[in-house]
């Protein structure tokens, strides 16, 4: 049986493809798997993380046999291990992106909203439609949406159940980077590409920071960031690079090597 989401990998770069047609659904499996990709990415993180998918959609969503197979009373549970599945994915400290080609719906966006990149063409369309059998998106989307548009925002997109095409989200400032259809997931991927290959230790250090803040403001970003900057004074990459610049200017072609 062929696995609803791949793994693998081009040199620095991992590469997560959800490939479960026609509609790559989040049903048991899915989850089964992304638990599973997460864990392997957990133990031994790569420079950097592109999530994608096969298909004509992204994803459509949560397989609604789901809700009418969960009892009430393991809904709880049931709900807290799908948001540990979030909380796995953006703890990674390497750079992730998700890219999304097109319709993108509910725990997909909920797991786009948990990289630090999103990319999507101008006409993707966004949502979270839980309102459709009258529930609230519970892997963390809700807020996760309004950190990064504000909650009016997040209360609009998921009150009223509407799409939103990838052109908005990136003026709301949730999509970072849109690129035309035809060359999306080769542009995709040399986005991504370009951060495997680039100063690994100071990108997991502004993950740091970024973390810091959103859990404690700019106090708590301050009172890590002086410990966070004297651990990459004391990596190859920074070492290299400012004897680089020094020597052939801001333009140097000083290959990274993660370390």
């Amino acid at each position: 049986m062929t696995p609803p989401l791949r793994l693998a990998h081009d040199g620095p770069l991992a590469v997560l493809t959800l490939d479960s047609p026609p509609l790559n659904l989040f049903d048991l499996a899915m989850w089964d798997a992304w638990e599973s990709r997460l864990a392997q990415l957990t133990a031994a993180p790569p420079r950097a993380l592109l999530i994608r998918a096969e298909g004509r959609v992204v994803s459509a969503g949560v397989d609604v046999r789901v809700f009418a197979d969960t009892e009430a009373e393991q809904a709880a549970a049931f709900w807290a291990a799908r948001l540990r599945t979030t909380q796995a994915l953006e703890a990674l400290p390497c750079p992730t992106v998700f890219a999304a080609h097109s319709l993108t719906l509910t725990a997909a966006f909920e797991l786009a909203l948990a990289c630090d990149l999103v990319t999507a063409t101008a006409a993707a369309r966004f949502g979270l439609v839980e309102r459709k059998v009258a529930f609230t998106p519970a892997m963390g989307g809700t807020q996760r949406l309004a950190e990064r548009a504000g909650p009016s925002r997040a209360t609009e997109l998921v009150m009223t159940g509407d799409l939103y095409r990838g052109a908005t989200l990136a003026e709301w400032g949730v999509v970072n980077a849109l690129f035309p259809p035809a060359e999306f997931h080769a542009a995709s991927h040399a986005y991504a590409m370009r951060l495997a290959t680039g100063p690994s230790s100071a990108h997991a250090a502004t993950k740091r920071v970024v973390r810091a803040y959103r859990e404690g403001g700019v106090p708590a970003a301050d009172s890590v960031l002086p410990s966070t900057a004297a651990t990459v004074t004391r990596t190859d990459d920074h070492r290299a690079a400012v004897a680089a610049f020094l020597a052939e200017g801001p333009e140097h072609t000083t290959a990274y090597v993660g370390r």
